[in-house]
């Protein structure tokens, strides 16, 4: 386990980009009133925008999205969710998150808190870093007792069929899940091109995704995966390669590397087939 003081020194090692241009802040609360759940309230400011539409569900559904179709250099996005009691929340993106050319890089943070016996289902679309781009994300979430969390991060190499594939210049990612104060996961991944080409290092595959499910409310799904993959057959020069972990039995990582956007959303859609249950309705029903 990594203790919260190394957690601080490894963020130090992260370059700040705040030569900011836009400054996006969110805040969103969730609450479960007559044995449904409600957006009490949603707070942004541009280039960060908010939506909250209806679905068939008990759960409140957020999607984020921003004015200009994407982030642009200096463009800094902070969103503050909190889920409360019993509540469901499912969180995404209107869209996939574009990166546009950015010297100077851009930000994106999530911090979110899930009290007891509340659920939040965070499954953003892919972030797309165009060539030149510097991106980096932070997530932090704090799970009380009973709490669950099912938390996608996925990512491409780009827009490929415009000859960009794996041409942008950094990409940071640091998530640290904590349960009852106790650090439970911290993943971090970088890829930065002044380490070595990363479409050599990268290939032959175009999509990576890492996928956190962890809580005592999804501990039978949980297994559920660790036993599916660990009973996939690895074959050499495979269109999709999974891997996962167990979380000291409260949860698993699983991670997948893909060629194709709708190569990983299907093995995703497989693995996380009980979410539905979970939200009353099907986030996937109208994707696409």
């Amino acid at each position: 386990m990594i203790s919260d003081h190394a957690v601080a020194l490894i963020d130090e090692d992260l370059p700040s980009y705040h030569s900011v241009r836009r400054q996006g802040r969110g805040r969103i609360a969730v609450v479960q009133t007559h044995g449904k759940s409600v957006v009490r309230s949603a707070y942004a400011t541009s280039p960060l925008r908010l939506l909250t539409p209806k679905n068939h569900g008990h759960a409140a559904w957020i999607y984020t999205s921003s004015y200009g179709g994407g982030l642009v250099d200096g463009d800094i996005v902070t969103i503050q969710a909190t889920v409360g009691p019993h509540a469901a929340a499912f969180l995404s993106t209107q869209s996939a998150t574009k990166v546009y050319r950015s010297p100077h890089g851009t930000e994106v943070e999530l911090r979110a808190t899930v009290e007891d016996g509340g659920v939040l289902v965070s499954m953003p679309d892919a972030v797309v870093c165009f060539a030149g781009a510097r991106y980096r994300q932070t997530q932090r979430v704090n799970l009380v007792g009973g709490a669950g969390l099912i938390l996608l991060d996925w990512m491409t190499s780009g827009r490929r069929e415009s000859g960009e594939r794996w041409a942008f210049n950094e990409y940071l990612s640091r998530t640290s899940i904590h349960l009852d104060g106790h650090l439970k996961v911290y993943d971090s991944l970088a890829l930065r091109a002044s380490d070595g080409k990363l479409a050599t290092r990268l290939n032959p595959y175009d999509v990576l995704a890492v996928v956190v499910v962890i809580g005592q409310l999804f501990q039978e799904h949980s297994e559920q995966i660790l036993a599916q993959v660990q009973n996939e057959e690895m074959k050499r020069h495979a269109d999709r390669v999974v891997t996962v972990a167990p979380i000291n039995e409260v949860g698993c990582v699983l991670r997948i590397a893909g060629r194709s956007v709708e190569e990983v959303d299907h093995a995703l859609r497989d693995f996380l087939h009980f979410v539905p249950r979970f939200l009353g309705d099907n986030p996937w029903a109208r994707k696409w």
